[in-house]
Order: structure tokens, then sequence, then C-alpha cells
């Protein structure tokens, strides 16, 4: 992808994520939910994460929970916010993230992935 055709965070909603992490080699997404004090916290580094060079493979997506019936459902076992790695169309991890260290720790990850050869 390149850096003129790329959208830094991509909201989406439900229908478009399962495109996406099929579109997409590698996808890192954030669920939200308004009034979530740590969501709004980790928002500028998710989009210092998006920018940085280093994790320019990787599409940054972002879902409002309370916009979107699956993510919703998803989030009622789960707490806001709530991050997701993606590789070819596969969910590879999933947890609660508090700190920019753990979101930066979860994303190395992802980006670190050696995918299966298609």
């Amino acid at each position: 992808m390149t850096e003129e055709n790329r959208l830094h965070v991509h909201d989406t909603n439900d229908d478009e994520l399962r495109r996406l992490i099929h579109d997409h080699l590698k996808v890192f997404a954030k669920f939200t939910s308004e009034g979530c004090d740590i969501c709004q916290r980790l928002a500028p580094p998710f989009s210092k994460f998006a920018d940085n060079p280093a994790f320019e493979p990787i599409l940054f997506v972002r879902l409002n929970a309370d916009e979107n019936p699956v993510a919703k459902k998803l989030m009622q076992k789960k707490v806001a916010p709530f991050f997701v790695s993606y590789c070819q169309g596969h969910l590879l991890e999933c947890d609660n993230l508090t700190t920019e260290a753990e979101v930066r720790a979860q994303l190395e990850r992802l980006r670190d992935f050696m995918p299966h050869a298609r």
C-alpha cells in the first residue's frame, strides 16, 4: 500500500470489517465505546502507530461498538477498548488493553507474525 493511498485509521462497521480482514494481509482493529475514558486516552497513540512507517503494512481500523451490532455483542463480554489482530482473514489475538505499551506489544506481534504463503 503506497503512502498516497493510505488512510491512516479507517472508521468502519461490522460488515466492512469482514471485507477488510479478507482484503488486507494484516489488520489491527480497535473497538471503542462512547464515554470510554481509556478509549479516548489511547486514541492519540493508536493514530501515532498508524502513522509509523514501521507498521505501514498493517491496516488500522476503528469500530464504535455502540453503533455496530456484532461489535456490541462482542463488547458485552469485554470492556472497551478491545484490540483485535487479524492476518489473512483469521483472528490472531484479541484483548482488552489499557496502556500504550500493551497496544504497541500486540501491534509488534502482529507486525512480526509470518503469514502462510498464499
